[in-house]
């Protein structure tokens, strides 16, 4: 049964996701719609990731330095650690599980909302297309905005792992601007900033498909909600896995 109710979920999810991407009626409704969402989803997010990036590089800064007992372990490798955890891990994977939670409960309230309230249902009547108008321009604006965001995050996280490695005294300036140049391989960036799109569209789309679907009143857009942040994780992790795979192997 259980099977069978996710093969059913899993297709008016992609019922969905045609309508979402049927030809928008008026382009200038859209583009004014997904400005609005880029500010709601994408600059507003800019503080939590400046502030979770710097204290996990200043974390992986210090715990990397802290278990390298050895003394003939070169120091740079802290630079080195802290570049790669930011760039493959954390700046996409870490960020993306942050931003489920604050964005992905954000759309699926909104939207959940709307539909108990019957907003949904007049855009209906008046022939507009719900599906595309309340979800493309979310869609757009994560998978433009995010990669901005995963970049902030490497650099943010690297700034912080120097200025407290250096405060701290456990590396110098110099030996950890050494190690983040280190055998730097560019495509760690071009990798970081796929998954940073794919785990956008993950995020928003279920997120969106669990708000539109909302029958009842407030108790179940709660619901909606947890469920939209719950599945988003669920299967950032599961691409995450897919895609270090195709990406890196």
């Amino acid at each position: 049964m259980n099977i069978l109710k996710g093969v059913e979920i899993f297709g008016e999810y992609v019922l969905l996701l045609k309508r979402v991407f049927s030809k928008p009626e008026k382009k200038r409704v859209y583009y004014r719609q997904t400005i609005k969402e880029i500010d709601k989803l994408g600059l507003q997010s800019i503080w939590i990731v400046t502030i979770i990036s710097a204290f996990m590089g200043a974390v992986i800064t210090l715990q990397t330095a802290y278990n390298m007992e050895n003394p003939f372990i070169p120091t740079y490798l802290i630079g080195l650690g802290t570049r790669d955890s930011m760039l493959l891990e954390f700046s996409s994977t870490v960020i993306g599980l942050i931003l489920a939670g604050k964005v992905g409960s954000n759309i699926a309230s909104e939207i959940g909302t709307m539909r108990v309230s019957e907003q949904i249902d007049a855009l209906e009547i008046m022939g507009v297309n719900s599906a595309s108008f309340l979800i493309l321009p979310k869609i757009i604006a994560t998978v433009l905005f995010n990669p901005f965001l995963s970049v902030l995050s490497m650099i943010v996280g690297i700034t912080g792992g120097w200025l407290v490695g250096v405060f701290t005294g456990v590396v110098s300036s110099q030996e950890y601007i050494n190690g983040v140049q280190y055998a730097f391989i560019p495509f760690y960036i071009t990798y970081s900033l796929i998954k940073t799109v794919v785990f956008a569209f993950l995020i928003t789309t279920i997120s969106a498909f669990y708000g539109y679907r909302v029958q009842g009143g407030s108790l179940e857009v709660g619901k909606a909600s947890t469920q939209a942040v719950v599945m988003s994780s669920i299967f950032i992790l599961l691409f995450n896995l897919l895609l270090t795979q195709l990406l890196l192997s």
